[in-house]
């Protein structure tokens, strides 16, 4: 992917950033800088430039999501390693979670709208970088079908990237939540724990050095998350009998299956060391259990399914677990865990 992962030394809170700054410009010319960028897709009809965009709809049905990330809450724009988000960070993650809802249901992307609320102090070139991460994001993660196609600009106190993105289920059924049975297969495709390891890097403090090449890898799984899209169609063509994005962590999504089809799903830890294993230097450097940041960890926006026994698994997925009957509930090995994910109002 190009572009640095985060730039050392970022200047001090509240003073002046070199060169433009949003306030020095109108929004007509914050427009001009990153409207060029945004090539249309064939789906869409009609792009940015009009009060609305026109976005083709030929399966009948839209399947759309939207989800939001807020400085300070979502993302930090400075380390206590002293590294700095990118805006191509902050605009390739937008980009990537958006497309993995839509790969949950089985869907294919076909059109991002994006309003960005901007603090006056933000530097044009800020901007601009977050409009190259949402291109970026849309090629590289493999969404030939999809653009931005329009949205807003905002003055506030803080930076807020909200995207709301369409898909097309292409003539399939979407895959929901609440189809689990018992007796089928849990699976889930996609890394485990890295985004979360990646982000104990970026806020442990010492220099991403102490890491080696690994700590490099798991900080991109964090700040560019990488979700498997051509994955949701694949297990929707399948049989896949529920589905959703792993992005709160492991245990609070399984959890979300469990509530909305009311069964209860039972992981085995020991086919998840798969994805422990690999973190385990870099949560020996942390003292924490890697198992604790794939069981956990969030924003590495895989798929956990489920599928039925006589359904072959679509290449990427492995079985980690199966569903019971009984009250919804996530069990390891058939015992209770403590552990939970991510909660935005816990936090």
């Amino acid at each position: 992917m190009p572009g640095p992962i985060a730039t050392p030394h970022p200047p001090s809170p509240g003073r002046r950033a070199a060169g433009t700054l949003v306030g020095d410009v109108s929004e007509s010319a914050v427009l001009s800088r990153i409207l060029p960028m945004f090539q249309q897709a064939a789906a869409s009809l009609l792009g940015p430039g009009d009060d609305a965009a026109v976005v083709a709809s030929p399966d009948g049905r839209t399947v759309i999501s939207m989800d939001t990330l807020v400085e300070d809450h979502d993302f930090r724009l400075l380390r206590p390693n002293g590294l700095r988000t990118t805006g191509y960070d902050v605009g390739w993650k937008s980009a990537a979670q958006n497309l993995s809802d839509i790969n949950a249901m089985g869907a294919a992307a076909t059109s991002l709208v994006v309003s960005l609320t901007l603090p006056p102090q933000t530097p044009l070139d800020w901007v601009e970088d977050c409009a190259r991460g949402f291109v970026a994001a849309i090629r590289g993660l493999g969404a030939a079908g999809c653009s931005v196609v329009g949205g807003d600009l905002g003055a506030g106190a803080q930076l807020v990237i909200t995207a709301a993105v369409t898909g097309s289920l292409e003539g399939r059924e979407p895959v929901l939540r609440s189809r689990a049975r018992a007796g089928d297969v849990v699976a889930v495709t996609g890394p485990l724990g890295r985004a979360a390891a990646g982000l104990a890097i970026l806020e442990d403090g010492r220099p991403v050095s102490d890491f080696g090449a690994l700590g490099e890898e798991l900080i991109a799984a964090q700040l560019r998350p990488c979700p498997p899209l051509a994955a949701g169609p694949a297990a929707a063509d399948a049989g896949a009998s529920a589905m959703l994005d792993i992005s709160d962590g492991l245990l609070r999504d399984a959890g979300r299956i469990a509530t909305a089809s009311g069964v209860s799903l039972d992981l085995d830890p020991d086919l998840l060391q798969e994805h422990a294993h690999p973190l385990a230097p870099t949560a020996e450097l942390l003292r924490v259990d890697p198992l604790a940041w794939v069981l956990g960890g969030g924003e590495d926006h895989g798929l956990l399914a489920t599928f039925p026994q006589d359904v072959q698994l679509p290449p990427g997925f492995t079985a980690v677990g199966s569903v019971l009957p009984g009250r919804p509930q996530v069990t390891l090995a058939s015992q209770a865990t403590a552990l939970r994910g991510w909660d935005h109002f816990a936090h």
